[in-house]
């Protein structure tokens, strides 16, 4: 699992057609203190109703993403699974 930030929403009007019905984020991974890790910003399908400035937990697993879906036929590689209210870290 990858602990990440949304950054943005994707509207689009052609897509895979399993697809169809679900909500794609923009989302950045972020260390334990909120900073951005990386460059690249990574697309997700979100299962959770995560809007932007959320903290997030991505699953970028195929076998995760496949029991999730119920299926292996999307094309899909990072899902978001929960949204995080605080972090404790001792």
């Amino acid at each position: 699992m990858v602990l990440s930030k949304v950054k943005g929403n994707i509207v689009s009007t052609q897509k895979n057609s399993y697809l169809k019905g679900h909500k794609l984020l923009i989302v950045h991974p972020i260390d334990l203190e909120n900073n951005y890790i990386g460059k690249n910003d990574i697309v997700a399908l979100d299962f959770v109703d995560a809007g932007i400035g959320d903290t997030v937990l991505l699953v970028q697993e195929g076998k995760a993403v496949q029991q999730i879906l119920g299926h292996r036929k999307a094309p899909v590689h990072s899902v978001i699974v929960a949204i995080v209210d605080s972090i404790d870290v001792n």
